[in-house]
């Protein structure tokens, strides 16, 4: 399933179908922890103890999301993920991370996670990472909704990013985080802010991928001159229109 079907799903809680979510794992407490909490957060659970069965489960199984851990036996978290991503699954996924290293978490995400949660995780920060994923890959309703910061815009109501006459291939969550951006052109945003508006982590946290996420809008969207995205040591990141 496509991101772009979550919205078919709704996000509200009146819709008759719950989320589906399949759970890939090799620890069973694990598994059994978070099909409990999950079901009782209103989501609907299958669970796979690696890679290799979360395929086989795929066949007949069409998650809304995937919750994927990197240590598994047989097939990991990565070659899982890119196997889906090859196969054109673009099933939005978080990752579980028995470390939080940044090569790993760099490493997922550029194989096409959404996001990660670092183990052991409060089962509260998961469900909200969960439900900012889910929100990050709908497609806005808003009609010519569009955003412009020097030769890039937004067009929201058909979900594309042009770079001049170049469209640029954006993931949902690269999608939100250039749309905050140049919603708040010229001014700076902090880390709380993006996690808050993009991520929907609105508590502390440790978390890189703010970071990680500018450095990808910046490979993709910096060139021909432009160099819009900037860091503000020490306070957040900025998009600015170009000085002419």
């Amino acid at each position: 399933m496509s991101p772009k079907t979550c919205k078919a799903r709704g996000m509200n809680s009146s819709h008759t179908q719950p989320i589906k979510i399949l759970i890939v794992d090799d620890e069973a407490g694990v598994r059994e922890l978070l099909k409990d909490a999950l079901k009782l957060a209103g989501f609907e659970t299958q669970a796979a103890n690696d890679g290799m069965s979360a395929l086989t489960a795929l066949r007949s199984y069409t998650p809304d999301i995937m919750i994927i851990d990197i240590n598994m036996p047989l097939m990991d978290g990565f070659e899982l993920v890119e196997r889906l991503r090859k196969n054109g699954n673009e099933v939005p996924v978080l990752m579980l991370s028995a470390r939080a290293d940044r090569v790993d978490v760099t490493r997922g995400l550029t194989l096409g996670a959404d996001d990660y949660v670092v183990k052991p995780f409060g089962l509260e920060e998961l469900v909200l990472r969960l439900k900012a994923i889910l929100r990050r890959s709908q497609i806005s309703g808003a009609p010519n909704a569009s955003l412009k910061c020097g030769p890039i815009s937004i067009d929201d109501s058909t979900h594309t990013v042009n770079f001049s006459d170049d469209v640029i291939d954006l993931s949902p969550t690269e999608y939100r985080l250039l749309q905050v951006l140049i919603e708040n052109k010229n001014r700076v945003l902090s880390k709380t802010v993006l996690l808050d508006d993009v991520w929907g982590i609105n508590f502390e946290s440790e978390s890189t991928v703010v970071d990680t996420y500018i450095s990808y809008l910046r490979k993709k969207l910096h060139r021909d001159g432009f160099e819009g995205i900037k860091t503000i040591r020490g306070v957040g990141f900025v998009i600015q229109e170009p000085k002419k």
